[in-house]
């Protein structure tokens, strides 16, 4: 038996970030620990947490404040908000590199521009390794000059959208029950992105993509598919999990999911709420795995910007998800792999190094 907070779990989505550009949090107040949210040092070093990809998401003007509410109905289809203004997305998204920037500063955690960067800071266990992320790719225009400046500064991820529309393709809504097959797929623009990700080593997030435009990627893309905070359609049937053809496609590309710990994509009835077994999670771990086999699935916490287990509640509580994993049949060696070996993996392949 692995102790409770080993091995590291490196994780494929979180929003921190969002916390401290909302100024509700601090990068010294991370380090030191926070009273509220998912995601401090000290929890992290309890909960094993190793780190993972810290995204930079631009919040539409209008916030959702009912859709907690809204998500807990027996069924429900939330209105996206509309395709943000390209200059406000820029501004916002530049403070968001300043954010992780000024999170490294403080001592928070490591950015990481490659897979043996990763494991280095895995290894000492003293910061978080970081691999920055864009939510939604509002902030690059179509001559995809600013792709090239954020790579620059570090960015290695990118999701071409959070289920609003981009200039560069069409998103999932918030709708249970639903299939991900709604609206057209990649725009022009779009295909020329991922065409670039792919030069530059970006890796591509599928979460929040729709059927058409997963599988335009699939058709250009030369690197793993990936969907960084994604679950199976066939256990939850709602708009943001990923059908058995998907999972198929992402299997043949020998990409990789990471789970994503949001009530609603988990629970098979889609409501946002939190008080269910972490057994959801492990018929969603036991789904993924038939279709993408040991290597190609890990974890998408989603922490800081979703509703996630009570078994869990933060980054501190992941010792309860080991042992749920350790108790359903889960050893040692598959452990390291789906807590953060499989994400090595698919980096190395996807970014070269």
């Amino acid at each position: 038996m692995t102790a409770p907070n080993t091995p590291p779990i490196f994780d494929g989505h979180n929003d921190l970030v969002l916390r401290l550009l909302r100024g509700a949090v601090t990068p010294e107040g991370v380090v030191k620990g926070l009273d509220d949210g998912h995601i401090d040092l000290p929890r992290a070093q309890e909960g094993g947490f190793g780190g993972g990809f810290f995204a930079i998401f631009v919040p539409s003007p209008s916030e959702k404040s009912i859709r907690y509410e809204e998500m807990q109905k027996p069924q429900y289809d939330l209105p996206l908000p509309p395709m943000l203004d390209h200059g406000e997305a820029l501004t916002t998204t530049l403070d968001g590199f300043g954010v992780i920037e000024a999170l490294e500063d403080a001592g928070a955690l490591t950015i990481c521009r490659t897979a043996a960067e990763i494991e280095e800071v895995l290894a000492r266990g003293d910061r978080m390794a970081a691999v920055m992320h864009i939510e939604g790719a509002e902030a690059i225009g179509p001559d995809l000059k600013e792709l090239h400046e954020f790579h620059d500064r570090g960015l290695r991820s990118l999701g071409p959208v959070w289920s609003r529309p981009t200039i560069f393709a069409e998103g999932v809504p918030f709708r249970y029950p639903s299939d991900p097959d709604i609206g057209g797929g990649l725009t022009d623009v779009g295909k020329a992105l991922v065409k670039e990700c792919n030069a530059l080593k970006i890796m591509i997030d599928l979460s929040h993509l729709n059927g058409a435009g997963v599988d335009d990627v699939a058709a250009i893309s030369d690197a793993p598919l990936v969907a960084t905070h994604s679950n199976a359609w066939a256990v939850c049937p709602h708009a943001r999990n990923l059908t058995d053809r998907q999972l198929s496609m992402i299997a043949d590309s020998d990409g990789m999911v990471g789970i994503n710990f949001a009530s609603a994509f988990l629970r098979p009835d889609g409501k946002m709420d939190d008080d269910f077994g972490l057994d959801v999670m492990m018929r969603h771990l036991d789904h993924l795995i038939k279709f993408l086999g040991e290597d190609r699935v890990g974890m998408g916490s989603d922490f800081d910007g979703a509703l996630v287990p009570k078994g869990i509640k933060d980054c501190a509580g992941l010792p309860n998800l080991r042992t749920a994993m350790q108790e359903h049949g889960v050893d040692d060696a598959l452990m390291k792999k789906l807590t953060h070996g499989n994400w090595l993996r698919v980096l190395r392949k996807t970014w070269g190094q």
